[in-house]
């Protein structure tokens, strides 16, 4: 979409006096960033426009991952989700589409860098909802494998789902710079993919001023099913 025009309404999935939680779509920063100075499009302005009042992010999404990510509309609910996020109370579930076979179920516990070179610990649990072979031949393989995993990372460390499945050699499609680029040349060229294919599918945490916990989730957005139809996965997952 060009960014002259005027942007879709964002899905709100749920909201109330002290928290607003979105299905933010591939592609969307959550705020501005020197590292994407080639945008002009936020969730943060654009919620803030549509729903004509301040509000503040509570964490973060890559640019390229979609899926709930919430906001606060008071500086008090801001402080008590962060507290939430410190004591790692805050519960999420992402899916993603990877390459290869995974196992069944799995934990990575795999110490990541920070961007400031501290080493710190990292883990990450995942379990594989379905596997898919296609006919396509991809290097020295006649056909090509894929898994649909679902994730939750018990720590929070930047980019730590794409670099823990990266780790155990199965990358996120549509992952730059860190996953597969043969792979991601592949879904370029044959099926015009360009989409990072992880999705923050839940988020669950105790709401301060209700006291208690609220779980909400982000249905899968189109470039997302559409590969999940395309690789074969089972559509009775979609239901």
């Amino acid at each position: 979409m060009n960014e002259t025009e005027t942007a879709p309404k964002l899905e709100i999935l749920y909201q109330d006096e002290d928290y607003v939680i979105i299905n933010k779509p591939h592609g969307l920063l959550v705020h501005r960033s020197k590292m994407a100075a080639n945008t002009n499009r936020f969730a943060l302005q654009e919620l803030r426009n549509q729903l004509n009042r301040h509000v503040y992010p509570a964490h973060r999404l890559d640019r390229k991952t979609s899926g709930a990510l919430v906001f606060t509309l008071t500086q008090e609910a801001l402080k008590a989700v962060r507290q939430e996020f410190e004591k790692l109370a805050i519960t999420k579930t992402y899916w993603a589409i990877v390459r290869g076979y995974t196992e069944d179920e799995g934990c990575i516990d795999y110490a990541l860098t920070n961007d400031k070179g501290k080493l710190q610990e990292a883990i990450t649990r995942y379990r594989t909802l379905d596997r898919s072979e296609i006919d396509v031949p991809f290097g020295k393989h006649q056909t090509s494998r894929y898994s649909l995993v679902e994730v939750y990372p018990e720590t929070g460390r930047m980019h730590q789902i794409r670099k823990h499945l990266a780790h155990i050699f199965h990358p996120i499609i549509g992952d730059r710079p860190i996953g597969c680029n043969k792979q991601n040349k592949l879904f370029l060229e044959k099926w015009n993919m360009n989409t990072m294919l992880l999705h923050a599918k839940n988020i669950s945490f105790h709401h301060y001023a209700l006291d208690k916990r609220i779980s909400v989730s982000a249905s899968i957005q189109p470039e997302f099913i559409r590969m999940i139809e395309t690789l074969g996965f089972s559509k009775e997952l979609l239901t």
